[in-house]
């Protein structure tokens, strides 16, 4: 779902309310000190749970840690700016 490349998390699951959980989850374990970058460059299909997994993210990160999002679907991108929620996003 998620594979490490130094700093860089490679989502590589769908963004989708079916696999949300297993998704943040996976994030969660993932995460390092330091910055995080989660690439969402190979990610096929998102929907407005995306939204919720990245803030989950953001929310559950340790302090020693900093989250950025790159390559996000243009779709959560609309979904974001609709929501009201794009400034919660530190995007890369």
């Amino acid at each position: 779902m998620i594979d490490r490349d130094g700093p860089r998390l490679l989502v590589k699951a769908p963004l989708l309310m079916a696999n949300a959980g297993d998704l943040l989850a996976a994030g969660r374990a993932a995460m390092q000190p330091g910055e995080q970058v989660f690439d969402f460059s190979q990610v096929s299909e998102a929907d407005s749970s995306a939204l919720a997994v990245m803030l989950g993210w953001l929310r559950s990160a340790p302090a020693t840690t900093s989250i950025r999002f790159t390559h996000l679907p243009a779709g959560v991108l609309a979904l974001a700016e609709l929501y009201g929620v794009t400034e919660l996003l530190p995007l890369a």
